[in-house]
């Protein structure tokens, strides 16, 4: 009988084989206990620094759209709205065309629908004739017109509830995207929190973006631009000590372009809600230029913004744990600066 067992390789017995594996185990144990004693902790820490800043931008761009999402959607709620109720005015008046076409309907059938040359024949009062003749022509033009407007307010009516329909996919889509972004700012939020908590406390409160580290200063009095700059930075002052809030313009919260947007509400002027539409609403001057009530983008993307105060400061809402303060300008890349 043939065997097919594989033979054992010569010179590799069980307590050979026991010895290699006991060995490279022994090997990678102590790799594994020397990878962290060779790591610098300064280096890991700036790398969790590094990360966390990383994390808030990402989550301060996804807030961002989350606004224009929702406001996206406050628009095609309003869309909807209107085209609805377009659409049940028009049935109104085509409920109302319809019914008159009736009464004429039911006119000319009590006048007998006879060939009016033999009614004139037969008539034995031609004069009245006619008049009811003339009259029975004036009866069908109305008609005639009558049905025209109808049919246009049929077209209308339809067009309006497509319009409706084609709102309420989009409304649809943007629900969507609300969701989606929320859930963008909730996941990049919540690992920023889990590398904050692997850091010791003397470097919690330096990690982050240079406002984290920034000094904090009261801004001495500037020339504002106009009353209503003026009037939105004394707003805005009062909103210092208030949290950020993401998703938030105000009263009790805030995130950076809330904050903006419900300042200059204060001083009766209304602003885009995301920092990227703020940027465009007003003329752009040169940093140098800068005047209190202008609002400063930052990075290229003007997914930050906030609030020239004077003396080199600037008013914001900076991140989630952080409450409205100031802080210097030069806090990160300036991209523009737009005087409403």
């Amino acid at each position: 009988m043939v065997s097919h067992r594989r033979p054992t390789r010569p010179g590799l017995n069980r307590g050979v084989r026991a010895t290699v594996l006991s060995a490279a185990a022994a090997t990678a144990a102590a790799g594994l206990q020397a990878a962290p004693a060779s790591a610098v902790p300064e280096e890991t820490h700036g790398t969790a620094k590094a990360a966390v800043d990383r994390l808030y931008g990402e989550a301060e761009r996804a807030t961002e759209q989350y606004n224009a999402a929702r406001e996206s959607l406050g628009r095609l709620r309003g869309r909807i709205s209107r085209a609805q109720d377009s659409a049940a005015r028009t049935q109104e008046g085509v409920n109302r065309m319809r019914a008159s076409l009736g009464s004429m309907a039911g006119a000319q059938y009590r006048s007998g629908g006879i060939d009016p040359s033999v009614a004139l024949l037969l008539s034995s009062d031609p004069d009245t004739f006619l008049d009811r003749a003339a009259a029975l022509d004036r009866v069908g033009e109305r008609r005639a017109v009558t049905l025209r407007k109808l049919h246009q307010a049929q077209r209308k009516i339809a067009q309006s509830r497509a319009e409706a329909a084609g709102a309420l996919a989009a409304m649809e889509r943007e629900r969507a995207a609300v969701a989606r972004h929320k859930r963008s700012v909730e996941g990049r939020l919540a690992r920023a929190r889990e590398l904050l908590r692997t850091l010791p406390a003397t470097d919690r409160e330096s990690v982050g973006r240079a406002s984290r580290s920034g000094p904090s200063a009261t801004p001495t009095e500037g020339a504002p631009a106009s009353a209503r700059g003026l009037a939105a930075l004394m707003a805005a002052r009062q909103a210092l000590g208030r949290p950020y809030v993401w998703g938030a313009n105000g009263p009790a919260g805030f995130d950076c372009s809330g904050l903006m947007q419900w300042a200059y509400a204060q001083a009766g002027v209304g602003l885009p809600r995301t920092s990227q539409a703020q940027r465009h609403a007003g003329r752009m001057v040169p940093l140098a230029q800068a005047r209190p009530g202008d609002l400063v983008a930052y990075r290229e993307d003007a997914s930050h913004i906030g609030m020239y105060a004077g003396n080199g400061q600037v008013i914001h809402a900076p991140y989630p744990g952080a409450p409205v303060r100031y802080d210097p300008v030069g806090m990160m890349p300036v991209s523009s600066v737009t005087r409403v």
